[in-house]
């Protein structure tokens, strides 16, 4: 049976992604709605919806890669229509998250900072590694780098893989990050979490993490070539997302990791 599907950023890279993603997997696309002040085309044959609240009551599940500055108002539209979201929107803030998780107290929500299955497999390592190599042996840094137009830095896997790491090691990322080092910093602090952004050309992206001893220096690094991979993670979440009850759910409970 066919799976209803609506797409929020339906004009940007991703979207047309989606949509020829939702047509190979034989889905049912209802339509889509823009980036708030997106003005580029939408893709041809794609039904334009005024907004999310009418996306949400014609869709099963919606799947958004829009903007943070959505995320509020796309939780409650698609928690009073009663539909599923698959979110891949970064850059969250701690009230876009809470939005998040009413909505995921009423409504399926898979919600992942990448939908590339080797990206969650490295965060799956990510968290077992934090585990296993103690913070006052092992320092932790986490590079990544995108194309010039992205606009939240550092991204959400690279703070998904510091959250893994975080987990393992039983502490708060938040109090143990340390970013955007400059100047006369001092040495390091034990057990610091350490991100850095690069930025530049085309780079669809690109993420290492190290684990680095005085004795040994161990490196996981993910590198995305087609922006295919993330549209082909997000379907599946979506297909999977059908025969779940309502909760807020990751792509590793999609692939069966958790």
């Amino acid at each position: 049976m066919s799976v209803r599907v609506g797409i929020a950023g339906v004009g940007g890279r991703m979207g047309a992604l989606l949509v020829a993603e939702a047509r190979a997997t034989g889905a049912t696309l209802v339509g889509g709605i823009r980036r708030p002040g997106d003005t580029t085309p939408a893709p041809a044959d794609v039904a334009m919806l005024p907004d999310i609240a009418a996306l949400a009551g014609a869709a099963e599940v919606v799947i958004d890669f829009t903007h943070a500055s959505a995320v509020v108002a796309h939780a409650g539209a698609i928690a009073a229509a009663g539909c599923r979201w698959v979110l891949g929107t970064s850059g969250l803030s701690a009230a876009d998250e809470a939005a998040v998780a009413r909505a995921a107290a009423q409504v399926t929500v898979v919600h992942a900072p990448n939908f590339a299955p080797g990206v969650n497999l490295v965060l799956a390592l990510a968290e077992r590694m934090g585990a296993a190599l103690p913070a006052a042996s092992y320092d932790v840094e986490i590079v990544e780098m995108h194309h010039r137009q992205k606009v939240d830095a550092p991204s959400g896997t690279a703070l998904g893989l510091g959250r893994a790491v975080a987990r393992g090691r039983g502490v708060d990322l938040a109090e143990n990050m340390e970013s955007g080092r400059h100047g006369h910093t001092g040495p390091r602090r034990t057990g610091a979490i350490g991100f850095a952004a690069l930025r530049g050309g085309q780079v669809v992206g690109e993420h290492t993490l190290l684990f680095a001893a005085a004795t040994e220096h161990i490196a996981l690094t993910h590198r995305a070539f087609d922006r295919r991979a993330y549209a082909a993670g997000a379907l599946r979440a979506a297909l999977w997302s059908r025969a779940r009850p309502p909760g807020l759910y990751s792509m590793l409970d999609v692939l069966g990791m958790r």
